[in-house]
């Protein structure tokens, strides 16, 4: 008999008037010590069907069919049934800890509150339960961290306390919602390889929910292909990955960013560069606040940038690469010289350094976040122009339309707001406000890592096209080095504020010197499938 069995689930949301359908007939079991995997875009309906199996969906939900565990009928279960249920039978790790995570509390109390809801256990022993389940998720020197508040924690350290939460009640069944998504390769595989290292130790089954496929080829045994709400293919992993049958699945298969960006033009003049900068960040101790250390997050770190070319900047969270750029683009302090197109621009006052902003422009990971959500895209998209009195020949709308057209975009919509648009739509958004300045110097900061995996290939081809059409240099940043391959000419490798590897991209990747970039390209590259069974 299967653990979980889901039998032509439905969902609606009524809003006002007006119904939208999120899930349509999903039908899927998962068995004893299994992992399935609901795999799919935003918006594809699998976050929806996990929550469905518990009744967590919101008041506006209605719900049809069937949702079985253990052969108890969740659907219409009375809440006292489903709060039995939630957390001690079945938990779930979500995708951002940060905001799933109590702010105000301490990472034991957050463990031992899940304690005490289903065991009644408290003091003493729910402390030495959380110790036990902290040691066990590999958090190195547990009893320090008990008194930790969620900020005072790395992305992999929160989303190891999540799972220690998660387990606190020995589930049954793990739903895994986006683990890793904003995780480093390196903690991406970590978490990876805990959360398959656990489901055998524990003998848990798991429900694992992703867009992103080299995952799946690494936990699932089964998978569940989901589109607009449905399932349009199921089956065990090595079938539907070396034999997919539905067109859907052949795309979400095909979408990784391949290929290289074009050549750099030989005599391409030098546009960026350093030797030897500096980002150091004083410690102050005392009553006297006197300087006792610095924190060292860019240390001497020297590259050269030509127009037409992209250097990628890699390393783990923490290792600088932000902060790097942002020294670049003197929006912080720094030492050492900064070279835009061959003057050292480290020297330059306030007034010089506005006049240069329009050529040197910048996209964030968040396009939701960085765009005003008061404003409509036409606001957003000319604000600069005004700004930087920028000439454009004609009416800014003109402009605005045109940008939109090079981006791919309606120029139509440009009297819509942010959030009526897709995620893809609203990074198209923010990369057209760069572009209508005609910059010179493009830094992208994680600009495809919220991104689904058929977007982030669309995104990359849009960046290099602009890039060839107008001459443009790239500092790339992000952790997922498959997307640095298809975008990078040139390679930085930071850990810890130092540059432990710096060079043409095709070198780096095919004969790394350093052993961590190894980590790295091993974390990244390596398909092999782990956990199954």
């Amino acid at each position: 008999m299967s653990l979980l069995s889901v039998s032509d689930l439905s969902v609606s949301f009524r809003q006002g008037g007006s119904v939208t359908q999120a899930v349509r007939g999903v039908s899927f079991d998962i068995r004893a010590g299994e992992t399935v995997a609901l795999v799919g875009e935003s918006g594809s309906g699998k976050s929806v069907t996990a929550l469905s199996t518990v009744g967590l969906l919101s008041d506006n939900a209605e719900l049809s069919g069937s949702v079985r565990f253990e052969g108890a009928e969740m659907v219409g279960a009375s809440p006292a049934e489903l709060r039995r249920v939630r957390g001690n039978d079945i938990s779930f790790i979500f995708q951002e800890p940060m905001t799933s995570l109590n702010p105000l509390h301490t990472v034991e109390r957050q463990i031992t509150e899940a304690l005490l809801l289903h065991q009644g256990l408290s003091g003493a022993p729910a402390r030495a339960r959380a110790l036990e389940l902290m040691n066990k998720v590999g958090i190195r020197d547990a009893e320090s961290r008990l008194g930790s508040y969620p900020h005072q924690l790395s992305g992999g350290q929160r989303q190891r306390v999540m799972i220690a939460m998660a387990l606190a009640n020995g589930p049954k069944l793990l739903v895994a919602d986006e683990p890793t998504t904003a995780l480093d390769v390196t903690i991406q595989a970590q978490i990876l390889e805990l959360l398959a290292g656990l489901k055998r130790t524990e003998r848990m089954s798991m429900l694992f929910i992703t867009h992103d496929l080299n995952i799946v080829r690494r936990v699932a045994d089964r998978v569940c292909v989901m589109q607009n709400g449905e399932i349009v293919e199921q089956g065990d992993a090595e079938t539907v990955f070396s034999n997919p049958r539905h067109p859907y699945t052949r795309t979400l298969l095909a979408a990784e960013p391949h290929g290289q960006p074009d050549a750099v033009a030989p005599a391409a003049a030098p546009l960026l560069g350093s030797d030897g900068l500096r980002v150091w960040f004083p410690v102050h101790r005392g009553l006297l606040r006197r300087t006792v250390g610095h924190v060292k997050a860019v240390n001497d770190a020297s590259f050269t940038l030509r127009a037409g070319e992209t250097l990628g900047v890699v390393g783990e969270s923490g290792s600088g690469k932000t902060t790097l750029a942002l020294a670049v683009m003197r929006l912080i302090s720094a030492k050492g010289p900064i070279l835009f197109d061959g003057e050292d621009i480290s020297r330059y006052r306030s007034g010089a350094m506005r006049a240069l902003r329009r050529q040197m422009q910048i996209v964030f990971q968040d396009p939701f976040g960085s765009l005003s959500p008061r404003m409509t895209v036409e606001e957003i998209i000319a604000e600069g122009l005004g700004v930087h009195g920028v000439p454009t020949g004609g009416a800014p709308r003109d402009a605005v339309a045109a940008i939109m057209d090079e981006v791919g975009l309606d120029p139509a919509s440009m009297t819509r707001y942010p959030h009526e648009f897709s995620g893809g739509q609203r990074q198209r958004i923010a990369i057209a406000r760069a572009m209508i300045l005609h910059p010179r110097l493009v830094v992208l900061d994680e600009p495809t890592s919220a991104l689904d995996m058929t977007v982030q290939v669309q995104i990359v081809d849009l960046l290099r096209k602009l890039q060839k059409d107008h001459g443009l240099a790239y500092l790339f940043i992000s952790h997922d080095l498959r997307v640095v391959r298809a975008m990078s000419h040139q390679i930085m490798v930071l850990r810890q504020g130092d540059v432990l590897e710096y060079g043409p991209a095709d070198q780096v990747f095919d004969a790394p010197q350093h052993d961590y970039t190894r980590a790295l390209l091993a974390a990244a590259f390596d398909l092999k499938t782990i956990g199954r069974g």
